[in-house]
């Protein structure tokens, strides 16, 4: 057991020389233990969620063939075009339900095991859903295929719940950013490797499909024996469980450096367990009930339903589509569909700098009103498509323009927001709740696109414009500025609720 060190008292003029050196809060930078997190939940856990979203596009044809004969050897009935495609809608979009139901769990997952041993359930949960794809072909079950499905998307929920508030309490303050990307970052690098497998010379062939839909597995055994030797949060463990000692143990396994010299970020774990023993025990109904965090909550939430009611997956889920219509052949089209693939990722990595040294609501702005005059050029170009000759470019530009921009910004911001809008009290229910709305935005797009498509044309478009301009708009208003801030100090700007003006404090 490690004795606690002692701390100054709070005096108003410590407070004063605490806000002076926000920059050294945390004097610690990317150490062995931290990288290796950071690999462990990007590589293990937000990389799968994202391959089960891209592996399902290029052989579409072949699962769906096999379901047609599966319903007609199994129950001797035909399916009609028609009903085949209801078919494989439900088994492509209960993904996403998976993902709202581990959103809703991860909360108290984290909370009952630690962040450590819900990221490992949602490793197992990847597994199974592997385990149960592999035998998809063997048991000729649809019925298979379907709750796999559902569990992978489990694991995909929990991802992107855990991911970002395991990396952000386990990071030092100025590098929050910086790992709060990775989610992102991993999802993304996730859907271009589902891309790649689906490919025809890959795996993507009638004999070996089910062994693409499963090819993730080894990642999550990786990451679930890597997570073992992880440390746990130190906050977690110190004001969630009340395990001081233990939470030092692992702050300077962390950091690398003796406990003495983290004197900034215990005297931050007390202040926040201070406050956590005034008040009862967080949960989801507590957090929609209290009234001092409904703005961090309301902002969570619009991020991330905003996030996706931005376009974005339209645009890859029919990037092929658009690419054709734009003349480029059907090879063309493959290889500048996976360019934005490429573009996503490579803006993915950008953004980890560009959270270190720019404000979160600059980029985020930034990158909105960018993603709003490509979706406004991406409407006029593909209606215009056949009356000009170089209208065919201008939407090709403004897909892979619109992907550049929504990955510096729009993409990974929502993820990690809520670790920095939360106390650690509050914080697990807020982003289960935003993670809720990130998968639920997506199930809506996939839903209601191609009908909106159909009666509207490519003025869709200007929907999604629309509402990226509504979100940017909320958040001028109450986004507070969030870098180099402790959450406790954010937190505090935003308890009037909706009265409050986070953004006229000094930051």
């Amino acid at each position: 057991m490690i004795d606690v060190p002692k701390v100054k008292s709070l005096t108003s003029e410590s407070r004063k020389s605490e806000h002076n050196d926000a920059h050294n809060v945390d004097s610690g930078g990317w150490t062995p233990l931290l990288v290796l997190g950071g690999a462990t939940c990007c590589l293990g856990s937000a990389l799968p969620a994202g391959y089960n979203i891209g592996v399902m596009n290029n052989p579409a044809h072949l699962m769906q063939s096999f379901c047609n004969d599966s319903v007609r050897e199994r129950h001797s009935v035909q399916l009609s075009n028609h009903e085949l495609q209801i078919l494989w809608s439900t088994i492509v979009s209960i993904f996403l339900i998976g993902g709202v139901s581990g959103s809703l769990v991860a909360s108290w997952l984290s909370d009952r095991f630690g962040r450590k041993g819900a990221l490992c359930v949602g490793n197992i949960c990847g597994i199974v859903g592997a385990i149960l794809f592999l035998l998809v072909r063997t048991a000729n079950s649809i019925e298979l295929f379907l709750l796999g499905r559902i569990i992978v998307g489990l694991s995909g929920g929990l991802a992107t719940s855990l991911l970002p508030m395991y990396m952000t309490e386990i990071a030092p303050l100025k590098l929050r950013g910086a790992v709060g990307v990775l989610c992102q970052l991993g999802i993304t690098c996730g859907v271009l490797v589902g891309q790649i497998a689906g490919l025809e010379t890959v795996l993507g062939t009638p004999e070996s499909w089910h062994i693409m839909l499963a090819a993730y597995s080894p990642l999550c055994v990786a990451a679930l024996l890597l997570t073992i030797v992880l440390p746990e949060s130190p906050k977690y463990l110190y004001i969630i469980k009340g395990e001081q000692g233990k939470a030092l143990k692992e702050l300077s396994r962390l950091r690398n450096m003796n406990i003495l010299h983290q004197q900034n970020e215990i005297t931050s774990l007390q202040e926040e367990l201070a406050m956590k023993s005034t008040s009862s025990t967080w949960n989801i109904t507590r957090v929609l009930n209290e009234p001092t965090v409904r703005l961090p909550l309301f902002l969570v939430c619009l991020m991330q339903f905003g996030q996706q009611i931005s376009g974005i997956n339209a645009v890859f889920y029919y990037s092929n589509t658009i690419f054709l219509g734009a003349g480029l052949g059907i090879t063309g089209a493959q290889y500048a569909t996976l360019g934005t693939g490429v573009a996503n990722i490579v803006m993915a990595i950008v953004s980890v700098p560009v959270m270190l040294l720019f404000s979160r609501r600059k980029v985020l702005f930034l990158s909105c009103y960018l993603c709003i005059g490509c979706l406004v050029a991406l409407c006029i170009s593909i209606a215009l498509i056949d009356a000009l000759s170089f209208m065919p470019w201008l939407c090709t530009v403004a897909v892979l323009a619109y992907v550049v921009f929504y990955g510096i910004g729009l993409g990974p911001i929502p993820f990690f927001i809520g670790s920095e809008l939360f106390d650690v009290g509050p914080r697990p229910a807020a982003m289960s709740l935003g993670s809720m709305f990130n998968w639920g935005g997506n199930f809506l797009v996939g839903m209601m696109f191609p009908s909106l498509q159909a009666v509207i044309g490519p003025y869709v478009f200007l929907v999604f414009a629309t509402c990226t301009l509504i979100l940017v708009q909320i958040n001028q208003v109450y986004l507070p500025e969030t870098r180099g801030r402790s959450t406790t100090d954010i937190a505090a700007s935003m308890t009037k609720g909706f009265k409050s003006r986070p953004n006229a404090i000094p930051t």
